[in-house]
């Protein structure tokens, strides 16, 4: 076991609440400074420690992946800007409701239950009413509370947070983050597609070891991890031609080779395999220890069918776009020909950017024969404004393809009311193929 594998296993067994400093890590595990410090980053990484400012760092419980669709009591001081008062060990507990303490005691205990947030003033009662029932406390204005109500916040394992912000400001605060963390969810990310039961070899295997996982699972590309599970390198197909039986694994591989974590970006995995013309990529965690694999494929199904919600805004476009707008397919491209309608507009009576973006971007994809634009990477996209786009009028987009060969595309866009020219663009793409 490694020392950085030694930190990970005292900080994961370290009881939840207990607060972490980079100088007593260290000199307990006699390790420098910056080792301590690399590996309590790692922790936190992992979702085993949160830094929380005026607090420190603090060891949680492990975020699992059912409360990723909510805001946690610790996400919730970084919002606020809030200090903790008491009840360090459920600051991993997510918010699942929060009340406006606004009202006397006996009406406000008729709505506070288990698991919600109270946010009052300073109440010292009310704190008290809130942590009896199961509720954490946020505290507006900087108020503070009595030593009987930090000693129950420990003991309940329910926080109890100040924050300088007025209730109203705490109420927004918290609203807005509630609304981005669902947002985020709908992003897809490498954790969500990888192949976590993959096939590995290890660097002191040969030719045949690799001839024998091919057979079995006929893939031909594999990490390739030491004696202690981190990956070294990954060995294919075109690594093996002309080698001989019995030759060691490392002599064969490309070594360093490039890595993801979990919680990278689908997008980003797409734009690394088309530019380095990779198709697997191994998934380490702390450490460079191997998770899983994501494959070409999978990013291609991800992209495709995505993660089966429909309200997000790009989608809300697109099917305005179809609704509104008829396609003629050209000889040189396609044509796009619609009215533009209340709902495509701001408030001023132009077509909203966003709007106008996602047009030219079907167009240019349907004109290179990708109408479903899973598999179409952007590589650069301009277009600049001649002259206003507004209400009702009927407008024409031109989609004139400039190249269009099996990894990449190049369209020339216009948009025309009447005999006028009002936006001019140009697109370049590669496209993703299995």
């Amino acid at each position: 076991m490694t020392k950085h594998q030694e930190l990970i296993k005292y900080i994961t067994d370290l009881p939840v609440g207990t607060k972490i400093s980079v100088r007593k890590t260290a000199h307990e595990l006699s390790v420098s400074d910056g080792t301590a410090y690399r590996a309590i980053k790692d922790a936190e990484n992992k979702g085993l420690v949160t830094t929380i400012p005026k607090t420190g760092t603090i060891r949680i419980k492990n975020n699992k992946k059912e409360y990723s669709q909510t805001v946690t009591f610790a996400e919730l001081i970084k919002v606020v800007n809030g200090t903790v008062l008491g009840g360090n060990e459920g600051l991993y507990k997510p918010l699942d409701k929060f009340i406006i303490g606004a009202m006397e005691l006996k009406e406000m205990s008729e709505y506070i239950n288990e698991g919600s947030l109270l946010i009052v003033g300073n109440r010292e009662k009310a704190h008290e009413l809130a942590l009896k029932k199961g509720a954490a406390v946020l505290i507006s204005g900087g108020f503070d509370t009595n030593m009987v109500n930090r000693e129950l916040a420990d003991k309940c394992a329910l926080p109890i947070i100040t924050s300088p912000y007025d209730t109203y400001r705490i109420a927004t605060l918290i609203n807005k983050a509630l609304t981005n963390k669902n947002m985020e969810n709908e992003i897809l990310h490498v954790e969500d597609i990888m192949s976590d039961y993959v096939y590995y070899l290890k660097e002191t295997d040969t030719y045949d070891d690799w001839k024998s996982l091919l057979d079995q699972t006929k893939h031909s590309r594999f990490p390739v991890v030491d004696l202690n599970n981190i990956v070294k390198g990954v060995v294919t197909s075109k690594d093996i031609t002309g080698k001989k039986q019995g030759t060691p694994v490392y002599k064969m591989m490309t070594k360093n080779p490039i890595t993801v974590s979990p919680e990278t970006l689908i997008a980003s995995v797409a734009y690394i395999m088309i530019w380095e013309g990779i198709e697997m990529i191994p998934v380490v965690a702390g450490g460079g220890c191997l998770k899983g694999v994501v494959s070409r494929q999978d990013v291609m199904e991800a992209m495709q069918f995505g993660n089966g919600q429909d309200e997000n805004s790009g989608v809300a476009f697109k099917k305005l776009i179809e609704k509104n707008f008829s396609k003629v397919r050209t000889d040189i491209g396609v044509e796009l020909t619609g009215y533009v309608t209340p709902a495509m507009t701001n408030q001023m009576g132009g077509m909203e950017p966003a709007i106008l973006t996602t047009l030219l971007m079907q167009a240019s994809f349907s004109a290179l024969g990708h109408d479903r634009d899973y598999n179409v990477v952007l590589e650069n996209f301009s277009f600049n404004y001649l002259a206003p786009i507004q209400l009702q009028q009927k407008i024409t987009v031109v989609a004139r393809t400039l190249e269009n060969s099996r990894k990449y595309g190049k369209v020339d866009l216009e948009i025309r009311y009447k005999d006028q020219i009002l936006v001019k663009g140009f697109v370049s793409s590669q496209i993703l193929k299995k």
